[in-house]
């Protein structure tokens, strides 16, 4: 059987705990809210994969994730995602890093010249650090009178120490994810 799977950087709970706080200003708006143990960020999306291909995205994740030193990512603000856009969704946005820019490039390297996860694909949009907190609901969205302004200054550095292959199980209430396998940085 096939799962859903990706790579992401896990945040500390003190953090999860304060950006699902936020949520508490904002129950009445259209959205579908991330649960507070699914918060993470996003490095790569590979899509479904078989048992031999769980096995090759964990097995070049942890090359790769040996190859890096541990690091920080900033975070600044809350705001609606993506920019420049009708919103989507809103989101915790990351300031750009070149160390967490090349652990990216290098992960889409080796998972695009991998033999056994021959339907990945990189995404071609330009990658933006940010986590998901809420989904609009777009037919709701366009109802609304107006749109609050939810954008919020809120710093947060989070240490970056491993990264995770994990699974995306979906459901009507919004995605499960479990960590298939925590990649250390640093070997």
């Amino acid at each position: 059987m096939k799962k859903r799977i990706f790579i992401a950087i896990n945040l500390p709970g003190d953090l999860k705990k304060k950006l699902f706080m936020f949520r508490d200003r904002w129950e009445f708006l259209p959205v579908r809210w991330t649960k507070k143990d699914s918060l993470h960020l996003t490095l790569v999306f590979i899509g479904y994969a078989d048992e031999e291909g769980i096995y090759e995205a964990c097995r070049l994740t942890r090359k790769v994730a040996a190859k890096h030193e541990t690091f920080d990512i900033t975070f600044e603000r809350i705001l609606y995602g993506p920019p420049k856009k009708p919103p989507r969704m809103i989101w915790f946005e990351g300031k750009a890093n070149e160390r967490l820019s090349e652990l990216k490039r290098e992960l889409d390297d080796v998972l695009t010249l991998s033999d056994v996860l021959r339907s990945f694909r990189p995404e071609s949009r330009p990658f933006s650090p940010h986590i998901t907190l809420a989904r609009i609901n777009m037919d709701k969205w366009r109802d609304m009178r107006e749109q609050p302004a939810v954008e919020q200054d809120l710093k947060a550095i989070v240490p970056v120490a491993s990264i995770e292959v994990m699974e995306s199980d979906l459901r009507g209430d919004g995605a499960e994810y479990t960590v298939l396998e925590s990649c250390p940085l640093g070997g």
